[in-house]
């Protein structure tokens, strides 16, 4: 029986029990039970087990079929997010011959505390816009973003990013035509509930959690970023090929 004090904790644990019953078949259920079934098994009404594969079925794991029943779907390979000097989402979406999206979730002005000062070459206190955005590809949310850019050189970055979605073109619409990664730190961690919301996740999904900083071609730091990226989702590439060589 699922336990729970309220209803919203207990068809979270029906959503958690049928995503273990998926995973314990290894790709052996094709349908789901009859929701009288699922109540019984859980120990339910079948409202609860209603919401809970409504909740499924918007994170994409099942799929309704009038008259037929409810269906495991068939998950989307992980997206191969390649890792290196030139790290551009849209490209690497489009590159998997999916559709790039993003969207702003919020900005606010913040003075850069010692370490976001040190990341960006700036003085401690010197103001910074902060954006935090949901990139999506083929309308599945892949992953949450906060980036941190120098508000002196870059006034309207928010403004620039709610109109095209694209980090890459908010920043050619302040002059920076390229750019590259200085660095990037890669852990992981469970999502938080606010990030599991936006990324349709159970509350204990396993985030890639990249730190990132990017430089302008003179070497010159435009932007500190912290990306939780949904890990049943994104896998990341890191290219050791070495460069071609000229010829000559």
């Amino acid at each position: 029986m699922i336990g729970g004090e309220d209803g919203i904790a207990r068809w979270r644990s029906v959503a958690d029990g049928i995503r273990g019953m998926i995973a314990e078949a290894g790709g052996a259920l094709e349908r789901l039970p009859v929701e009288a079934e699922l109540a019984a098994r859980f120990g339910v009404n079948r409202h609860t087990v209603r919401r809970a594969i409504a909740a499924l079925a918007a994170e994409g794991l099942l799929r309704a079929e009038r008259g037929r029943g409810t269906f495991v779907a068939a998950r989307p390979p992980r997206l191969s997010y390649p890792v290196g000097p030139r790290t551009r989402f849209s490209e690497n979406v489009a590159r998997a011959a999916r559709r790039p999206g993003g969207r702003l979730i919020r900005a606010d002005l913040v003075p850069a505390d010692a370490a976001l000062a040190g990341l960006l070459d700036l003085r401690p206190g010197a103001p910074l816009h902060r954006l935090e955005t949901l990139s999506v590809a083929d309308g599945v949310p892949l992953s949450v973003g906060t980036g941190w850019f120098p508000a002196e050189r870059f006034p309207a970055i928010v403004a620039a990013y709610a109109e095209t979605g694209s980090i890459t073109l908010a920043l050619k619409a302040h002059g920076i035509e390229d750019y590259r990664r200085r660095e990037t730190r890669v852990t992981a961690e469970r999502l938080s509930p606010a990030d599991a919301e936006l990324l349709a996740s159970p509350p204990d999904g396993l985030a890639l959690v990249s730190h990132g900083v990017d430089v302008d071609l003179g070497g010159c730091p435009i932007q500190a970023n912290r990306t939780r990226a949904h890990a049943d989702r994104v896998e990341l590439v890191f290219d050791h090929a070495p460069p071609p060589r000229e010829a000559g």
